[in-house]
């Protein structure tokens, strides 16, 4: 294994998308990945093995806690110990207060802010008893900015305020908690909305949208060694929007003026 990074990592919401970007680049490290998902994960399963990682799937729904407390003892069970939990399941309701409903609030919440309350809950003392360890949340923008969707928003403002009361609860166990914020991300989740996109980067001092690469590269930085000082912070990766997007936005639709 590569020195460096737990030898075990749990990854929620691990069956497609950023969740199996993570668990792609950990296995190809020598971290023994359990991908855990609410769908299936036998296809990532089979390509990493494949590969020839070391991966385990699990059936998880992450809004039930004893469903967390049958993974963890699965984990426990198989391999032992675990060093890195990723709360990368989420779910999104981007719908104005109006109009959400009570089963949009509920839901969102269940998933973006209980499931990762649960997660930590659960899984704390099996990493208390490996030496310790680091738990990324994944958190959003939207987390840290006005956003006009509440459940959204306040399952994500939860999770950063969350995940700085579990660090400074679990520090004393040898566990970090950090949260990665990403800004807008080429997925599928933007695909064809080409005008949403467009707008957006003009806010974008960067000028871009971010890649999964990226995110997954700050996530393996707060697992590995390398961030062992950081606990209870939050890692921005939007390209300057948020501490620049206003006044670079400005400044360009104003350009003409300033010549």
């Amino acid at each position: 294994m590569s020195e460096g990074y737990p030898g075990v990592v749990l990854i929620t919401g691990a069956a497609n998308g950023m969740g199996a970007n993570h668990a792609r680049a950990l296995a190809a490290l020598g971290v023994h990945v359990c991908l855990a998902d609410i769908v299936d994960t036998a296809p990532l399963l089979a390509e990493l093995q494949a590969s020839g990682a070391s991966v385990s799937g699990h059936v998880l729904d992450v809004s039930d806690p004893a469903a967390w407390e049958r993974v963890i003892d699965e984990i426990r069970s198989s391999a032992g110990e675990l060093g890195g939990l990723v709360n990368n399941a989420g779910i999104s309701r981007r719908r104005g207060l109006a109009e959400t409903t009570d089963a949009d609030w509920e839901a969102t919440l269940r998933v973006n802010l209980f499931g990762p309350f649960y997660g930590m809950r659960a899984a704390a003392p099996l990493m208390r008893d490996s030496g310790g360890g680091a738990i990324v949340n994944i958190s959003s923008i939207a987390g840290r900015i006005g956003y006009f969707s509440p459940a959204y928003a306040a399952s994500k403002w939860g999770l950063t305020g969350l995940s700085k009361s579990a660090a400074g609860d679990l520090a004393r166990w040898g566990i970090r908690v950090n949260s990665v914020h990403p800004g807008l991300i080429d997925t599928p989740l933007v695909a064809g909305a080409d005008d949403f996109i467009a707008a957006s980067v003009r806010s974008i001092p960067a000028g871009r949208m971010g890649t999964p690469d990226e995110i997954t590269d700050a996530v393996l930085y707060l697992l590995s060694d390398r961030s062992t000082y950081l606990n209870g912070s939050e890692l921005t990766v939007d390209g300057g929007l948020i501490s620049n997007g206003l006044y670079h936005r400005i400044l360009a639709d104003t350009a003409g003026e300033h010549a």
